[in-house]
C-alpha cells in the first residue's frame, strides 16, 4: 500500500492523495463521481474534494471492479447496487434467523438476559397504563 504521508486511517484524503493511493489520474476519480452516485466526496472552498474513509473504500472497490475484474462501468454500477441491496437485506435476514428468546442456550439477547428484558418490558407497560 502506498504511503499516505502518515495520516490516520480515518483521515480524509484529497483527490490527489486518493488518486495516488489507487493508481488512477484525478480526472478518472472525477469521472467516477458522475457515473457512481454513491461516490460523493466532501467539497470545500475552491471546490476541493476530500474523500472520507467510506468514499476511499468505495473508490477502491470501483477500481477493483473496473481494472482488476474487468467490469464495464455499467457492470460495476450493477455489481455495486446488488452488493448494497444484499447488505440492506442481511440485518433483516439475521433478525428473522435468531430465535425470539435471544441465542437460545444462554437465554440472552445481545448480552442481556432475556428475563431482565421481559421484566423491563412489563415495568414499561405498567408505567404507560
Amino acid at each position: 500500500m502506498p504511503d499516505d504521508g502518515g495520516k490516520a486511517s480515518g483521515a480524509m484524503l484529497a483527490i490527489g492523495e486518493l488518486a495516488d493511493r489507487i493508481g488512477v489520474p484525478t480526472h478518472v476519480l472525477r469521472y467516477w463521481e458522475t457515473r457512481f452516485p454513491q461516490l460523493k466526496p466532501l467539497q470545500r472552498s475552491g471546490r476541493r474534494r476530500y474523500y472520507r474513509a467510506e468514499d476511499v473504500a468505495l473508490a477502491e472497490r470501483i477500481h477493483h471492479l473496473l481494472h482488476v475484474q474487468g467490469f464495464t462501468v455499467e457492470g460495476a454500477r450493477k455489481a455495486l447496487s446488488e452488493t448494497r441491496a444484499k447488505a440492506a437485506e442481511a440485518p433483516a435476514i439475521e433478525a428473522r434467523a435468531q430465535p425470539a428468546t435471544g441465542n437460545g442456550a444462554m437465554g440472552q439477547a445481545h448480552g442481556v438476559p432475556v428475563a431482565a428484558l421481559i421484566a423491563l418490558r412489563q415495568r414499561l407497560a405498567a408505567a404507560l397504563d
